[in-house]
């Protein structure tokens, strides 16, 4: 593989996508699962970049490559990638992203750029457990929750100030 690296933060995607595919093997495996060749090469499309990707997209990526191009095909690959926690969605761009906290149960929380339509995943737990607090003094069942904070990124910040 050729050395890529993410524009914003100069770091080796290769490795991103390593961490991923192996932190995926070891759950499946935890897990009685299996990581079929379709469901790792989705992972391994979906982690090339750190924009979210959908699910047409992945299916025309998968079809190029010879996969099975019936929607259902990668529809039930992403089920399985997202039961797992090896992926998110991201609801405002119907798009998905790989979990960097896969190894752990958490909620994904997003920082999208509005300009380069980077999206960065952090982890708070204690928002997580304060929404559940608020739901619960409601006497409210929270079933799913999905938190997208939009704005500018560090680089398009820069970027938009040298003009």
């Amino acid at each position: 593989m050729s050395e890529e690296h993410h524009p914003h933060t100069g770091h080796n995607h290769n490795d991103c996508i390593e961490s991923a595919l192996e932190t995926a093997e070891q759950l499946c495996a935890e897990q009685g699962q299996r990581l079929t060749k379709v469901r790792r090469r989705a992972l391994e499309l979906i982690w090339e970049s750190h924009r979210p990707l959908g699910a047409y997209q992945l299916l025309a990526k998968l079809a190029e490559e010879g996969f099975n191009s019936a929607p259902p095909t990668v529809y039930r690959a992403l089920d399985f990638l997202l039961a797992a926690g090896l992926i998110h969605k991201v609801e405002s761009m119907n798009a998905f992203l790989g979990c960097v906290h896969a190894d752990k149960a958490h909620k994904g929380y997003f920082l999208i750029c509005d300009e380069c339509h980077n999206v960065m995943e952090f982890d708070y737990q204690d928002i997580h457990a304060s929404l559940i607090a608020r739901a619960a003094e409601q006497d409210f069942e929270l079933r799913s929750e999905t938190i997208e904070l939009t704005g500018l990124c560090s680089a398009c910040k820069k970027a938009g100030a040298s003009l």
